[in-house]
């Protein structure tokens, strides 16, 4: 049986070593090497074959460098098709989708880790099966696609719980216009919550 060849990138020892052991009681997956930082990643990526990662999205701090480390990665790689999974507490919309821009196969939340497993099988044998963490996320953005740039500023706003009077004073418009466009957003938004 061949070993399906994992690399964790995580800085969190807890999580560094629970996944670890977790891994490693299965017979078809081979840790071939661990990671705690951007540079130990990329350099470990670029050395040994891997066909998947587990990358953490914060490795020092709240910089965002799993993201990066997961960009270079998969913009270097010439020989092996190593399959990217980001696993992380952040649940923000932003980060989910850049994730996804930038190449990752799959997004699972850290408190859903008992389904890391299915997800590394499922990447390793080319099913594009995206996490329930990410799919509403993903949904939700595919949805506000439908918005113009102006109407999705004043969605974002809205969602910070902004009234109308400050959205239109932040935005330099008349109340009046606010209130057309959050109507024009429920409208086309059927399933968010806007209050006209």
């Amino acid at each position: 049986m061949t070993s399906i060849r994992i690399m964790l990138v995580e800085d969190d020892p807890f999580w560094r070593d629970h996944i670890s052991a977790d891994l490693t009681d299965e017979a078809d997956i081979e840790v071939v090497g661990v990671a705690t930082t951007k540079e130990e990643a990329i350099d470990m990526a670029s050395r040994i074959n891997i066909d998947v990662i587990l990358m953490d999205i914060n490795l020092t701090g709240n910089n965002l460098d799993g993201l990066e480390a997961a960009e270079h990665i998969l913009r270097q790689q010439t020989k092996h098709d190593t399959k990217i999974i980001m696993l992380t507490s952040i649940t923000e919309a932003e980060i989910v989708m850049k994730s996804f821009r930038l190449g990752a196969l799959n997004y699972i939340n850290k408190s859903s880790y008992q389904d890391i497993l299915n997800a590394i099988r499922d990447a390793y044998s080319g099913k594009a099966s995206i996490h329930s963490d990410a799919a509403k996320v993903m949904r939700n953005e595919v949805q506000l696609m439908e918005l113009s740039p102006t109407e999705r500023e004043v969605f974002d706003l809205r969602k910070t719980g902004l009234s109308k009077r400050e959205i239109s004073e932040k935005l330099h418009k008349s109340t009046n216009t606010i209130k057309t466009q959050l109507r024009s957003i429920k409208n086309k938004l059927t399933h968010f919550k806007i209050d006209e």
